[in-house]
C-alpha cells in the first residue's frame, strides 16, 4: 500500500505551529471512527496493544510481530495517520532497527522509541533509565532502519519523573543530535517543567500523561508541543460497554432492551458497507 500521503500529513502536524490531540485507537473500527470524526492523527499505544492482542497488562510481554500486525490492521482500514508507541524497540539497538523496519512496513506515520529499562529487570522496584549513550545508540539504529524519509521518528523519555528536568533536557539534546525528528516527554506534571524543557529544546514536542489542567492547546502550542495525548479512554469505554452488555444479557435483559448499542446505520458506516456494495456490483455482477 502507499502510505505517503498520511506520512506527509503527519510531518505537517509536527512541522506546524499548533497542538493536536490524537484519537486513541486500537483496531480497524476505532481508527475509522476517529478518521470520520476528523482527528488529525491516531495513536496506538503499547499498553493498548497488550490489552487488545493479549488481554495482558502493560508489562512488555507483547512481541514486535504482534504489535506490528495490529498496527497494520489499523493502518489499512483507512487513511488516518498513525503514531505508535514502539516502547524500547523490543530489545537492544539492533532490535530497534528491526522494529522500525517492521512498523514502517505496517504503514505507521510516526513512532517513538524510549529510553526506559524495559522489561522490568529482576529485583527492580521502580522505573530506571538506560544510559544516555545507549539511548543515542538506539536512536541511531532507529534512523538506520528507516527507509522512507517521511516516517517521523521521535525519541521518547520519561526521565522528568525519574531523574529530573536536567537529565531530561540532556537526553533530549543528545537524541536530537543523533538525528531524530522530535521528542516525546512522558511524566511532565507542571507548567514549570514543560517551560524549562521548551526553553532548552528546539524541536517538535509530543507529550504524554500531563494533567488536564495543562491541556490548553494554545498554551501547549506556544511551548512547541505539536501532539499531546489525553489518555486511552476509548478502549476503556469499549471494555465497559462490552462488559455491561454481556452482563445484561446474562441476567436476562432482552436484546431489544439493551442500552448503548450501535445503530444499523452506524455499523454500515464503520464497516464501509456502501463501498463493499459497490465492489460487489463491479466485480461480482451483483
Amino acid at each position: 500500500m502507499d502510505w505517503n500521503a498520511r506520512r506527509e500529513r503527519m510531518r505537517t502536524v509536527f512541522g506546524g505551529d499548533r497542538c493536536v490531540f490524537p484519537g486513541s485507537v486500537y483496531d480497524a473500527i476505532s481508527a475509522r471512527v476517529a478518521e470520520d470524526l476528523g482527528f488529525e492523527t491516531g495513536m496506538f499505544a503499547g499498553s493498548i496493544g497488550s490489552f487488545t492482542v493479549l488481554g495482558a497488562p502493560d508489562i512488555i510481554v507483547l512481541t514486535l510481530s504482534e504489535f506490528a500486525q495490529q498496527a497494520y490492521r489499523i493502518c489499512r482500514a483507512g487513511n488516518l495517520p498513525l503514531i505508535v508507541d514502539a516502547d524500547h524497540g523490543y530489545g537492544n539497538a539492533l532490535n530497534v532497527k528491526r522494529t522500525v523496519e517492521e512498523l514502517e512496513t505496517a504503514g505507521v506515520a510516526a513512532l517513538t522509541i524510549e529510553d526506559t529499562v524495559l522489561p522490568q529487570p529482576f529485583g527492580a522496584s521502580a522505573a530506571t533509565m538506560i544510559p544516555i549513550a545507549e539511548g543515542v545508540g538506539k536512536m541511531k539504529a532507529a534512523l538506520s532502519g528507516r527507509q522512507d524519509s517521511k516516517l517521523v521518528i521521535l525519541g521518547r523519555t520519561s526521565a522528568v519523573g525519574i531523574t529530573g528536568v536536567e537529565d531530561t533536557i540532556a537526553r533530549g539534546k543528545a537524541y536530537l543530535d543523533a538525528g531524530v525528528d522530535g521528542l516525546m516527554f512522558v511524566g511532565v506534571k507542571s507548567r514549570e517543567q514543560l517551560e524549562a524543557i521548551a526553553r532548552a529544546i528546539d524541536a517538535p514536542i509530543m507529550l504524554g500523561g500531563i494533567p488536564e489542567s495543562m491541556q490548553d492547546r494554545d498554551y501547549l502550542a506556544g511551548c512547541g508541543v505539536r501532539v499531546c495525548l489525553q489518555g486511552h479512554q476509548p478502549f476503556m469505554a469499549a471494555v465497559k460497554a462490552m462488559h455491561d452488555t454481556l452482563e445484561a444479557l446474562r441476567e436476562g435483559t432482552p436484546p431489544s432492551k439493551l442500552a448503548g448499542v450501535a445503530s444499523g446505520e452506524l455499523m454500515k458506516q464503520v464497516t464501509r458497507e456502501s463501498q463493499y456494495g459497490a465492489w460487489i456490483k463491479d466485480f461480482l455482477g451483483g
